[in-house]
C-alpha cells in the first residue's frame, strides 16, 4: 500500500524550497501559486501561454507590449526565472508581474521560459530546455514560425537574454552556447544577470540531488571562471546585478571578474545595490531601489 501524506517520511529537505519523501513524492514549499495570462489594464501588456515542445512538456509565457505602430519591430527578451532550479515558474505572480514590467518598460516582446525543474528533472534538463526555447524562438526569424506574436513583432536583430539567481546561471549558459555553437541568424545584443547563482564549491547535498552529473568546481555551468571558452560569450554586452546583503553577492562579483579576465571583447558592467538582499526587486518591486534597478535594466534593454 502506498504511504499517505500523513505517514510518508521525509528523506531530504531544503528549507523553504522543497521536501522529498521516501515514497518519491515531492512537496514544493515556495512558488506554487500561479496566475493566468491576461492583459494588464494599466500598461496594456498582453500575455498568453505557448507550448514549445509537447515531447518535453516545455512551455513559456509570452508578453506583448501595447502596439502603437504595427510596422515597427520590437526587441525580443528571453527571460529565465530563478528559484534554485527547483521552485517558481513563469506563471508565479511575482515572475508574471516582473516580466510584464520588463516588457512594458523596454517595449519588448518577452518569452518567459517554463523549463523542467529539479528534483523530478535533474540538471542539465533546465539548461537543455532553455536552449531549446531559444532555438524555438529564433526559428521565427523569417516570419513563418508557429507563434504570431514573434512572427509579427519580434526584431531578431535585437535579442536579449536575462534571468535571476539560478535563471541567471541558465541565461549565461544560453548566451555562452550561442557564442560557441551559434544560434541561427539572430543577434544577441545583451545578457542581464540578476543576482546570479553559480556554485563555488562543486559538491554539496543539494547539488547531488538536483545535478547528480555535475563536474564539480571545474564544471563551467557551475563555475564560469573555469570555462576555457568563456571568451566566446555570444553577446555584445553584459550587465551583472548584485546586492550588498545577498548571500550570492561574492559569486556575482566573481562572475563579473571571470568575464572581465576571459578576453571577451564586449561591454561589461556591474551594479551593486546597497542594503538589499537576494532578488529584493521581486519581493518589493515598488521600493525606490527596485524602481531604480528596473530603470537601469530597461535602459540596458532599450539601448543598441
Amino acid at each position: 500500500m502506498d504511504p499517505t501524506p500523513s505517514t510518508d517520511q521525509i528523506s531530504f529537505e531544503v528549507p523553504q524550497l522543497f521536501r522529498i519523501f521516501h515514497s518519491g513524492r515531492i512537496e514544493r514549499l515556495l512558488g506554487t501559486q500561479i496566475v493566468p495570462p491576461s492583459t494588464d489594464p494599466q500598461s496594456g501588456v498582453q500575455s498568453k501561454d505557448v507550448l514549445i515542445s509537447p515531447q518535453a512538456g516545455l512551455s513559456a509565457r509570452i508578453f506583448l507590449p501595447r502596439i502603437t505602430d504595427p510596422t515597427r519591430k520590437l526587441p525580443l527578451l528571453v527571460f529565465i526565472h530563478g528559484g534554485a532550479f527547483c521552485v517558481e515558474t513563469p506563471f508565479s505572480p511575482q515572475y508574471h508581474n516582473h516580466v510584464a514590467a520588463l516588457s512594458a518598460g523596454a517595449n519588448a516582446v518577452a518569452l518567459s521560459v517554463d523549463y523542467r525543474r529539479a528534483p523530478e528533472h535533474p540538471l542539465p534538463a533546465a539548461y537543455d530546455d532553455a536552449w531549446e526555447a531559444a532555438q524555438w524562438a529564433v526559428a521565427h526569424f523569417d516570419g513563418d514560425g508557429p507563434e504570431a506574436w514573434l512572427n509579427d513583432h519580434a526584431d531578431f536583430g535585437r535579442v536579449f537574454v536575462a534571468g535571476d539567481s539560478a535563471g541567471a546561471n541558465i541565461a549565461h549558459y544560453v548566451v555562452r552556447r550561442a557564442g560557441v555553437d551559434g544560434l541561427g541568424q539572430v543577434r544577441i545584443v545583451g545578457l542581464v544577470a540578476f543576482h546570479p547563482f553559480f556554485g563555488d564549491d562543486g559538491h554539496n547535498k543539494l547539488l547531488e540531488i538536483i545535478f547528480p552529473t555535475n563536474g564539480g568546481s571545474g564544471d563551467p555551468r557551475l563555475n564560469p571562471g573555469s570555462d576555457p571558452e568563456l571568451a566566446s560569450l555570444g553577446c555584445e554586452k553584459v550587465l551583472v546585478l548584485v546586492a550588498e546583503k545577498d548571500f550570492l553577492r561574492e559569486r556575482g562579483w566573481a562572475y563579473y571578474e571571470a568575464v572581465k579576465k576571459s578576453g571577451w571583447g564586449g561591454k561589461l558592467e556591474i551594479v551593486e545595490t546597497e542594503e538589499e538582499g537576494h532578488v529584493f526587486h521581486l519581493h518589493n518591486p515598488t521600493c525606490d531601489k527596485a524602481v531604480a534597478l528596473m530603470k537601469k535594466v530597461v535602459s540596458f534593454l532599450s539601448e543598441e
